[in-house]
């Protein structure tokens, strides 16, 4: 009886373990700046002192490609403190700004792009800038949609066949455009305004995304539908406790009613 015992506790114990989720950070970032223009921008210094703060405390850096494999069970193994860094809209600071600190720190970046922007918003950079930055190895195209919508006033506002062919621009046309224009597969979505329901996700996966992200505020886990991973925006009015509280999971602990609201 008690060896049975024994067996059980050790199969309960091992599938209790098995189902565990794997979970990483991934922040979210906008604009950055020598000065903070708006609550968006990050200040140059700012950002400079955050990757200085995950390099003095062990963080690894690693590109969203290795994090989604890990978290899916196709990578083994990733370093024991991994963070993911990724950059929403394409903003022109993005090259004049973040790139050096980028270079500096020889950290992986995600750039969620919506093409739309790209070569023709005096805010955005052009398509020549985004392939210099891909040249690097250190950044990443994917998707933000193809023109930044408001998926709820969309679908108020149009019928539902113009919802529809709306859907299909943002998802499926994002993804051909970038991948024209990088020359490489895009696999990964960023929900604009952190937008989302449940069609809105089956429409992700068949347009072929192998993962989608929010910004909903918690570590991106396996527990999760892959459609709708978290990520944590960083905004100018955050201090340095507060992006160790996002890094480190403390910020996923907290009550609900505590937890910080970012607006977009």
């Amino acid at each position: 009886m008690f060896r049975l015992i024994l067996m059980v506790a050790v199969l309960v114990g091992s599938l209790w373990g098995a189902a565990a989720p794997k979970k990483i950070p991934v922040l979210c970032y906008h604009r950055f700046g020598v000065e903070v223009s708006d609550s968006m921008t990050i200040k140059n210094t700012a950002f400079a002192e955050q990757m200085e703060w995950l390099k003095t405390h062990g963080y690894s850096v690693i590109p969203l490609d290795m994090a989604m494999g890990y978290l899916s069970g196709k990578v083994k193994t990733i370093p024991a403190k991994s963070v993911v860094i990724t950059v929403d809209d394409g903003h022109k600071s993005v090259y004049s700004d973040m790139a050096p600190i980028v270079k500096k720190y020889k950290i992986p970046v995600t750039l969620f792009i919506y093409p739309s922007a790209i070569s023709n918003a005096k805010y955005a950079m052009n398509w020549e800038q985004l392939r210099e930055l891909e040249t690097t190895k250190l950044f990443r195209v994917e998707s933000h949609t193809y023109w930044h919508p408001n998926f709820k006033k969309e679908k108020k506002t149009l019928t539902s066949e113009e919802y529809a062919k709306s859907v299909d621009k943002q998802l499926n046309g994002s993804k051909k455009k970038l991948e024209e224009k990088t020359g490489h597969e895009i696999k990964y979505l960023a929900w604009v305004f952190g937008i989302y329901d449940d069609a809105l996700l089956v429409d992700a996966k068949k347009a072929g995304y192998a993962a989608a992200f929010t910004i909903d505020r918690k570590h991106a886990s396996s527990g999760d539908n892959t459609m709708a991973l978290g990520r944590y925006m960083v905004v100018s009015k955050h201090t340095i406790k507060d992006f160790e509280r996002m890094v480190d999971g403390s910020e996923d602990r907290m009550p609900k009613d505590k937890k910080e609201v970012v607006k977009y």
